[in-house]
Order: structure tokens, then sequence, then C-alpha cells
């Protein structure tokens, strides 16, 4: 038998802030991701720092989470 994996409102509590991450929770209409850096995470919501801004996720919207690994690096432009 297996451990059980943690819930993703477990999983976003125990991460460390700055652990790179993936959140898919619902939005009007369906489902979104937010993906960039943890924040924070508290009682009720959670912070992810995006490339364009920081998204605060209730977690009551969450539907799953995950750490992902580092982005590759950004290529150049060729000339």
């Amino acid at each position: 038998m297996s451990p059980a994996q943690p819930t993703p409102r477990e999983f976003l509590a125990a991460a460390t802030p700055g652990t790179r991450v993936v959140v898919r929770y619902r939005i009007d209409g369906g489902l979104t991701d937010a993906l960039g850096h943890l924040v924070t995470t508290d009682d009720g919501e959670c912070t992810v720092r995006t490339r364009k801004a920081d998204v605060v996720i209730p977690l009551h919207l969450v539907v799953a989470a995950k750490a992902v690994p580092p982005a590759p690096p950004r290529r150049t432009a060729a000339r």
C-alpha cells in the first residue's frame, strides 16, 4: 500500500516559500493554472508570483497543486 498523497491544500501549506509550483483552480466557466513561485500560504489563500503578477488564490477553489522544475533558460534572439 503506497502512502497517501497530500491534498493540494496540504501540499501548499507544507511547501517552502520560493518553491516553483503550478496551481490549478476554479474560475467562472472552468479551470485555470497559475505557474510561478509560491509566496505565501495561510488558512484561506495562497499567493503565487507568476511572470506577470502575484496571483492570490482562495484555497477552496484549488483542485490540484504540485512542485515543478525550474524554468529553462530563456533563449537569446538569433541575429
